[in-house]
């Protein structure tokens, strides 16, 4: 259903629960401002863009959304992409991806895609995650030792930690202060009280000693000058076809990847709330609010599974919270974002190795390393593609690969075999033995009949020695079947007819496989006579035609 959660909720919206969500909105808001500074910073670009995102692609999530509490902005996700593609298209080239993205998610949506989204493997999913987690990691070890790495540091993995090394006697202690001053902070704070983030305490902390003691430490001013007060104009990029050709592949990550992590964290919101989400709707919602976005120089956004758990704990339960949220980092944005230049570079590092180390989820990596083989193939194969080559191709190859491993799982699960001579249970609990006429053979094919596991049927037919009168093949364990298994059954009620053999299907009880049998004539070619019900029937039949 296209239809705005927001809509409903105002039906019987009053003032009680409007008072809670504007108390949710605010506390989030708050948890939501430094973390929308680190991922832009880490992102590789300036700080305030990932305020804009916050506060413009936060609002539409909310207003349009299909979750009730779904809170959206930039995500630790991202960084990885938007890094490499400002990287090697600029920022221009980002915007562009951004709207190809958006647009790509209200396609998604308008297909009605939201449910079929979801089923992404999940081994996938962890080996992803868990190597987005150690690519954040790595990329804030310059601001936590303090380094002063001349230009810009690398993108590659092992070419960066191979200018750390190479620059460590550079580092500085005030920067580590800071960094480990942070950690302790973020992870002890919530002790004392979950209604201010530690993040937040931890900034002003540091900011002021580093103020107080003038430490000797980068901080943002320094690296991207002044924060500006208000919101951009919009701006539409001048956009080519080569430009647009050469950011397809990104721009359909971003889309994948956000229209994931949203669902999943619109999922997890209504295990905590008892609600339900609509997933299509959230996607276009998404896919708006991306656009939107980036045209005022925001980066990617998605819902966030944290700003979202937060919300709900603060008695958030409409999107008025959401659309409360943005509004708050707006007012904080406009009033107080030029003190944002103070805080020290070493401190978003700080904060971003506790976001790394909660994303990077290894409690999960290490039991599905446990489970079986095919799940570890594609959780190594997208955890190493995703750290040493490229987040794109690592979905793409893990998706691959999860098909052709469940296709081998299909393939070991269908078999093709005689049943002369087999027991056979009576239906009574009495197992009796299959007695067959002369010169009629019969096979049982058990399992799905897709192109992956039609040789196994080709191959077992091949060893009948000379064409029977009646040939009889038993569909009753058949759930699916596809194009290449009809040719196969086609190819041999054809060699059949040939010969003057008389095809009997027996049991064919899955309304997918008799649709497909209808749908390529193949029951009018064999005869409604011979198609039967059970194996008693088609025994009987074939002693009609002998």
């Amino acid at each position: 259903m296209l239809r705005p959660k927001l809509l409903d909720t105002l039906k019987h919206y009053d003032r009680q629960q409007f008072g809670r969500d504007i108390m949710a909105g605010v506390i989030v808001g708050v948890v939501a401002l430094p973390l929308a500074i680190a991922f832009a910073i880490a992102s590789g670009v300036s700080p305030e863009k990932g305020l804009f995102t916050a506060v413009i692609a936060g609002f539409i999530i909310s207003a349009f959304g299909g979750s009730k509490v779904q809170i959206g902005g930039p995500t630790g996700a991202f960084i990885v992409i938007v890094y490499g593609i400002v990287q090697q298209y600029g920022v221009g080239g980002l915007t562009i991806a951004t709207c190809i993205a958006g647009v790509l998610l209200i396609l998604l949506g308008l297909a009605r895609m939201g449910s079929v989204i979801k089923f992404i493997p999940y081994p996938l999913i962890v080996g992803f995650t868990s190597g987005i987690a150690l690519i954040i990691f790595s990329s804030q070890i310059k601001d936590l030792l303090g380094l002063k790495i001349p230009g810009s540091v690398p993108a590659d993995f092992l070419y960066k930690w191979k200018v750390y090394a190479e620059n460590i006697s550079s580092l500085n202690s005030y920067s580590i202060l800071l960094a480990a001053v942070t950690i302790v902070i973020i992870i002890f704070w919530p002790k004392v009280t979950h209604k201010i983030p530690g993040s937040l305490i931890a900034i002003l902390v540091t900011t002021l000693a580093t103020l107080f003691f003038h430490f000797p430490v980068e901080t943002i001013g320094s690296r991207f000058g002044s924060i500006p007060s208000s919101l951009p104009a919009p701006s539409v990029p001048r956009l080519d076809m080569e430009t647009i050709k050469g950011l397809i592949r990104p721009a359909f990550a971003i889309a994948l990847l956000g229209g994931i992590e949203s669902l999943l964290s619109a999922v997890v919101a209504d295990g905590m709330i008892g609600g339900n989400h609509r997933s299509n709707m959230e996607l276009v919602a998404q896919g708006g609010a991306n656009i939107f976005s980036s045209l005022f120089g925001g980066i990617p956004a998605t819902g966030a599974i944290a700003r979202t758990a937060t919300n709900i704990k603060n008695g958030g339960r409409t999107p008025v919270a959401g659309m409360m949220h943005a509004v708050t980092l707006l007012l904080i944005m406009l009033c107080v974002g030029k003190w944002a230049a103070l805080i020290p570079m070493a401190t978003l590092g700080g904060i971003l190795v506790v976001v790394a180390y909660n994303m990077s989820e290894w409690e999960n990596f290490l039991s599905v390393l446990k489970g079986p083989r095919g799940d570890v193939v594609v959780l190594l194969t997208t955890f190493f593609l995703t750290v040493l080559v490229d987040l794109t191709l690592a979905i793409e190859i893990g998706m691959v690969l999860a098909v052709f491993l469940f296709m081998r799982k299909m393939i070991q699960m269908s078999d093709v075999s005689a049943l002369k001579g087999q027991l056979e249970d009576g239906g009574d609990g009495v197992a009796e033995r299959i007695v067959l006429p002369a010169n009629v053979e019969i096979f049982e094919i058990t399992g799905p009949l897709f192109f992956g596991a039609v040789y196994k049927f080709k191959d077992a037919i091949r060893f009948i020695e000379r064409p029977p009168k009646v040939f009889i093949i038993r569909m009753r364990h058949v759930p699916i079947i596809d194009a290449t298994g009809i040719k196969a059954i086609q190819e041999v009620y054809r060699e059949c007819k040939r010969h003057g053999t008389r095809l009997i299907l027996s049991e064919v009880h899955s309304s997918q496989v008799m649709k497909e049998l209808k749908d390529a004539r193949l029951l009018f070619a064999i005869g409604k006579a011979n198609v039967t019900d059970d194996l008693d029937a088609s025994i009987k039949r074939s002693k009609e035609l002998l």
